[in-house]
């Protein structure tokens, strides 16, 4: 069940059994795609690093979990490339350049790296938080990129940054598609949804 707000959510846990570990978010969404591909539910994944395990509140990588750990239900995020449905845990980036033309960030998580990209976001809410530039100066750009790290870039009348269940966004052009950091392929086309509830994470 997605978390309500005033709920509490996540637990501490002993580390299951059967944790498959990973070092990323990457990692972590190749496993949901393996599982999928196969019809069998994904495995608890234990994150070791990643910005997923940044917003759940784990802090720096580790080499490995500890006995005890937090453990959370959270939404995946899933994205059509070459009529091929793609999970990811964490965010999906679609642009050319960050410093010109358009920029799609569907975030599962908070952060992207050293920027808090989706302030307000959670990661199973059963929504993906969308932030959508198109019209925006270089000069706005400069500003919005230093504000990133605090998540002080929106509200801005050039930054669209929308809660949704699913994105069906036609580009002004192709642009190079990052599923959790990794180039996934080219799109004009983006189709986005969001499956709730559908791993368990433990950090």
């Amino acid at each position: 069940m997605t978390v309500r707000r005033g709920e509490d959510w996540g637990r501490r846990a002993v580390r299951p059994a059967d944790v498959v570990e990973v070092a990323d978010d990457a990692a972590a969404a190749a496993l949901v795609d393996a599982a999928r591909r196969e019809g069998r539910p994904a495995p608890v994944v234990g994150l070791r690093g990643g910005d997923l395990r940044r917003t759940l509140g784990g802090g720096a990588p580790v080499d490995h979990l500890a006995d005890s750990v937090g453990e959370y239900p959270i939404d995946v995020g899933l994205a059509v490339l070459d009529g091929v449905e793609r999970a990811f845990v964490a965010h999906l980036v679609a642009r050319g350049s960050w410093w010109r033309g358009e920029v799609v960030a569907a975030m599962n998580a908070e952060h992207l790296g050293t920027w808090d990209v989706a302030p307000r976001g959670h990661p199973n809410d059963g929504r993906l938080d969308v932030l959508h530039v198109v019209d925006l100066g270089l000069g706005d750009r400069w500003k919005a990129w230093r504000r990133l790290p605090t998540g002080t870039h929106v509200p801005h009348p050039g930054i669209e940054l929308r809660p949704t269940a699913a994105v069906d966004l036609v580009l002004g052009r192709p642009l190079t598609v990052w599923l959790d950091g990794r180039r996934a392929g080219t799109t004009d086309h983006l189709v986005v949804r969001v499956e709730p509830d559908a791993l368990t994470v433990c950090i």
